[in-house]
């Protein structure tokens, strides 16, 4: 079950209103902004718990976060090759 919609007005460029037009497709304006709005509500949230989590164990390093990516890199590699042996 959809959770239940409302109406709101927004102002925003023009530009921006008529490109997002133009890339909504068939689900429409609507859903395409409410998409991005969730989006930016999600970084949001995990800014905070990076936020939260800095202040508690210190800053992330630039290893640190390199590590992560080839880990993730890495991961993804393998995932495709799986895809791939099981064709």
């Amino acid at each position: 079950m959809s959770e239940p919609t409302g109406k709101y007005s927004i102002t925003m460029p023009r530009d921006i209103a008529e490109a997002a037009k133009a890339r909504s497709g068939p689900s429409g304006l609507s859903a395409y902004v409410a998409a991005a709005v969730a989006r930016q509500i999600e970084r949001d949230n995990l800014n905070e718990l990076i936020k939260v989590g800095e202040a508690e164990h210190g800053p992330i390093t630039e290893g640190e976060i390199q590590a992560l990516r080839d880990q993730l890199h890495e991961a993804r590699e393998q995932q495709a090759r799986s895809g791939a042996n099981a064709a």
